[in-house]
Formats: C-alpha cells, structure tokens, sequence
C-alpha cells in the first residue's frame, strides 16, 4: 500500500502515520519526492484496511500497490530515483560510464587502468578482488590485496570504486575500501547477501541473473530496498539462451521496459552480454539510444594479458573511442546535435 501524504502535511501527520503502521507489524518506508511525499506500507493488506488511514489529518489517499515488488515499483515513486557514488551521479540527464579490468591483477595494472579510465571521461572504477568463477582451477582474485589496490587506484584518479561481493564476509571486507558493492549475476537470488547489502549503507550494484525474468530481478532488487537501503542501481548483462555466437544474449528491451515498471536507474554491461570485445562499442551505443542510464564496460591495459575475459575487454585506446561515440551519440538521441 501507498499512503500519500497532503502537500501541506507536517511532520507530525508523518509521525502519527508511521506509528500506527509500525502497531500492527507494517514496515514504513517514507519516501519524499520531488512533488509529493509518500509512505510504503509493507505487509498484511488486510490489516491496514482497519486503521481508517485516510481520516488521519495530512492523508491524502491510501493506493493498493498491484506489482509484487512493492518499494522499486513506479506506483510508489514516479520521479526516478538518483544514485550517488561519490562524485558519480547514476540516472540523471548523462549516462555513467563504470570502466576498468575483470580482475585486479596488480599494483601497475590497477593504477593504469584507473588513470586510462578518468581520462576517457569515466567516473567509476571497476575491479573484480572476489572473482567467482566457474572453473576452481581460474583465477579467484586478490581479495583484500585487490580491495587496498582499489583504495589506492581512487585515491589517485578520483574515480569512485566498485568490486563484486560474493558472500556476507566479502561484503565486511569490502565496506572499508570501495565506494559501491556489487552483486553479480550468480548471487541475484542469494537472499542472505541480499538481506546483508541491504543493511549496508553503501550504493549496490545489481545484475540481472543469467536466466533471471525481469520480476524476478526486481524482486532480488525488492530484497535489498526492503532492508532499508534504496540505492540500488540495476544492470542488464545479458541472459542464457541457445545462442552460442554470443557469451549471452544482450535483452536491450529490458532497458526501457524495466525504467517503466521501476524509479530505480538501469544500467547495461555489453562486456559480458556479448563475450566479444568488436561487439562492446555497437551494444554500448545501442544501450545509451534504448535509455539506458550507463553502462558497465571491461577495459584493461593490456587486454591479451588479461588473467580473465581479455577476449571481451576494450584497450584504453578503445574505451576513448567508445567515449567520444557515446558523447555524440548522447547529444543526437536528446535533439541537441553531435
């Protein structure tokens, strides 16, 4: 249930609605909008039907949600939702651009891929430090060596940081170093993990399962929002299907079908959509022209020495190339002109 609040409630009227809410085992979530103020009711419908909310002074209406996922739903929130990490802005007017290795392999590697990435314009650096892989004979990552090389790579470039979390220790770990967690595609519906970021006062990054439907990955979205943290930044990077030109199969239309059913912002990672690195640029450009709000893209140094998905990884010279496209592209698609 949504309750909407008068545009000249006071807080009081806020305060005597949450109250009541929290008496008969509801989760209130207050939501201030930039037109309206709501409160998210989660939990029995029946039971709120007895409290007679809309007879409370500042209560405007009380709506039925109809979608399962309650809290990232558009019924609750209209405006989109605007992450912040650091510096970086996800789902405002310009599209973010999250760049760096698979893995962080070394001090040298690190530093030169974050300083290739700021120049080319990207705001956040990515590094993999936990790396669950399919084989246990791959490389599996620095952990916390990787995590302190992250800190340092931020501290010189002034990119902001995200690494993938795989389990509730990684997650600890991971607090004190990096700027936003990620929760990739193998953990969407580890629903301890999700509880656990949920708690976490850090932006998250959620991707979207290898056959995960879109209910099913807002829901793992639901998980995280329901625990108290609504930074939540959904990724599409593709999903399993027979195709095998392709490491998956990139579902763009979910791109302007999810910012529909959600105000959380929606980012594409073509990297592990297609497999392929001649294949990054064109499904970046057709991200950004579909609506997405960025885009999560592998770059490393050296992409022939990569200790893992080098096949799919840009070059720094390629991710400049792929900037100035996006630039261009971005200003055509808004009607300003390249």
């Amino acid at each position: 249930m949504v309750i909407v609040m008068d545009v000249g409630a006071r807080e009081q009227d806020i305060v005597v609605v949450m109250n009541k809410l929290e008496k008969i085992g509801f989760q209130g979530h207050l939501i201030r909008g930039v037109n309206r103020i709501v409160i998210g009711a989660v939990g029995d419908r029946t039971a709120i039907n007895s409290l007679n909310l809309e007879v409370l002074p500042g209560v405007e209406k009380v709506v039925p949600i109809m979608q399962p996922f309650k809290l990232v739903s558009r019924e609750i929130r209209n405006d989109s939702t605007l992450i912040k990490v650091k510096n970086a802005v996800i789902g405002g007017e310009q599209p973010v651009v999250i760049a760096g290795p698979c893995a962080v392999e070394s001090r040298d590697q690190l530093l030169t891929a974050a300083r290739r990435a700021a120049a080319a314009g990207a705001t956040i650096l990515r590094g993999g430090t936990f790396k669950p892989r399919t084989s246990p004979y791959s490389f599996q990552g620095l952990q916390e060596e990787g995590l302190m090389l992250m800190s340092a790579a931020a501290k010189e470039s002034g990119l902001a940081t995200v690494t993938e979390v795989i389990d509730e220790w990684s997650l600890e770990l991971a607090l004190g170093y990096v700027d936003m967690v990620q929760v990739g595609a193998r953990n969407m519906q580890n629903f301890k993990l999700l509880q656990a970021v949920g708690r976490c006062q850090k932006p998250v990054l959620l991707k979207r399962g290898l056959s995960a439907t879109i209910e099913e990955w807002l829901m793992a979205a639901e998980y995280v929002v329901s625990e108290g943290n609504p930074s939540v930044v959904l990724c599409e990077r593709g999903i399993r299907t027979f195709e095998k030109y392709t490491r998956n199969t990139l579902d763009l239309s979910a791109v302007p079908l999810v910012k529909g059913l959600t105000h959380l912002p929606v980012i594409v990672d073509p990297s592990h959509a297609t497999g392929k690195r001649e294949l990054v640029a064109p499904m970046s450009m057709a991200a950004i022209a579909a609506g997405a709000d960025g885009l999560l893209v592998e770059m490393h140094p050296d992409p022939q020495r990569a200790l893992c998905d080098g096949h799919q990884s840009l070059s720094p010279d390629e991710l400049d190339t792929l900037m100035l496209r996006i630039a261009n592209l971005k200003a055509a698609v808004s009607g300003v002109g390249a």
